[in-house]
């Protein structure tokens, strides 16, 4: 070990030296293109590394503390946990969501899971859906498209056969027949939230009118042999339609539905398949580009986020003028990851590499400066509230590791995320051993 006049500049130092390797990350991630394999796994060897770090350095010695007991550190974890989820939401409100694809995957899918609700209000509003069992309907929502419906195109005409169903979400459609004189007799005008061809789906008649728009519109369209595709997977939603089918065949009319539109769609809501709302490619290399090019200063600050608990680590667990190999090394390892990751996803956004040279640069600095000021806050501490500060610490670690870098592994290859992060757990425990403790 090397000694140091002051135990708050050698928390300085090793606080630069641990988190050296964001800028070395972000070079690699730059230059040499990783594979979704490699991120995969050098993400969850990090995340391993970070959890086992937390536990030597931490947890361990709060819970070791003579005469403070576990509340103190319970507390400081769940408290440091809420904190990190607060001020990273707070973030990525104003845009820092961009900074890594875990969170921007997060924040893809909360915006689609809102779209795929507001689909579904409008499907419930169609007798027929609402009709059916909606733990089962909700699983035609990925086949819903949208489609441009020119004005006096027919959709479809009288005696053609029924294909699908149409919601008008904006526009207006006349429904309009030929009588036996030849004349045409005007049924309605539909207009937004209003359906036409339903009866396609479960009644293999001919179309009973012309569909003809009166002005360009917007319809969402379900097609039958999609939703022919749903009914043949589900016993039970077979069975449904078949009700239907035949109560349509007696009356001519089909049975009101026993629920409201608003209680069916948050029951299918309930039941939505991740499918439904899942981000495609293009979805998130387009987000990320525009979110990279609207809010740089944002996601610096939402990376100083993710920074400062492990600046606080390394502050707090200085003692004297020694810094643990365990958690130094296993903080350089978890940075290198995260920097390589960020910074691929950067690169593929159009963010300038000196842009992003410098974001990960500059957080050497602020974590060195914050495991000064956690050492110096640190020391003055008394011992329940150090094992509160260092529960802190801790708990913000493990949601950030939690929130951030195992998604991100998962979603990249899910196959590499357990081994890597034992590997990661056991090279930490590895560098521990070799500080004798």
């Amino acid at each position: 070990m090397v000694f140091f006049r002051s135990s708050a500049f050698a928390a300085l130092i090793f606080g630069a030296l641990s988190a050296i390797s964001l800028p070395i990350g972000a070079l690699i991630g730059l230059w040499t293109r990783p594979t979704r394999t490699v991120i995969s796994a050098v993400m969850s060897f990090g995340a391993g590394s970070l959890i086992a770090a937390i536990s030597f350095e931490l947890v361990k010695p709060a819970v070791e503390r003579r005469d403070v007991g576990f509340l103190p550190l319970a507390l400081g974890l769940l408290a440091g946990c809420l904190v990190f989820i607060i001020l990273s939401r707070a973030a990525d409100s104003q845009g820092a969501w961009a900074r890594k694809r875990s969170t921007l995957l997060s924040r893809l899918k909360t915006s689609k899971r809102r779209e795929a609700h507001g689909i579904l209000e409008k499907l419930g509003s169609v007798d027929i859906l609402r009709s059916l069992p909606p733990d089962e309907v909700q699983a035609i929502l990925p086949y819903v498209s949208t489609r441009t419906l020119h004005a006096d195109v027919p959709v479809f005409l009288q005696g053609s056969t029924g294909d699908s169903l149409y919601l008008i979400d904006s526009g207006c459609v006349a429904i309009e027949y030929c009588d036996e004189s030849g004349g045409r007799c005007k049924v309605a005008e539909l207009g937004k939230g209003q359906t036409f061809g339903e009866m396609a789906l479960i009644w293999n008649a001919p179309r009973s009118a012309d569909a003809i728009p009166l002005v360009e519109t917007q319809a969402f369209v379900i097609r039958k042999e999609d939703f022919d595709l749903i009914v043949r997977t589900s016993p039970h939603l077979r069975s449904a339609i078949s009700e239907l089918a035949a109560e349509r065949g007696r009356t001519g009319n089909i049975p009101a539905a026993a629920v409201s539109a608003e209680e069916w769609a948050r029951e299918a809501s309930r039941h939505l398949d991740e499918n439904a709302y899942r981000p495609t490619e293009t979805e998130i290399k387009v987000a990320a580009s525009a979110g990279q090019a609207g809010a740089a200063m944002a996601i610096w600050l939402g990376l100083l986020l993710d920074g400062i608990p492990e600046s606080l680590v390394i502050g707090a667990s200085m003692s004297g003028f020694n810094a643990s190999p365990a958690l130094i090394a296993g903080l350089f390892m978890a940075n290198l990851p995260e920097s390589l990751s960020s910074s691929s996803m950067m690169r593929e956004s159009g963010t300038k590499t000196g842009s992003i040279l410098w974001m990960w640069s500059s957080l050497v600095i602020a974590v060195a400066i914050g495991a000064l000021l956690g050492n110096l806050v640190s020391e003055s501490l008394p011992p329940n509230a150090k094992s509160l500060f260092e529960g802190l610490a801790a708990g913000s670690m493990l949601a950030m590791t939690a929130q951030t870098m195992l998604p991100e592994a998962y979603e990249r290859n899910i196959g590499m995320v357990g081994l890597f992060t034992v590997l990661g757990f056991i090279a930490t425990v590895f560098f521990h051993t070799l500080g004798g403790e």
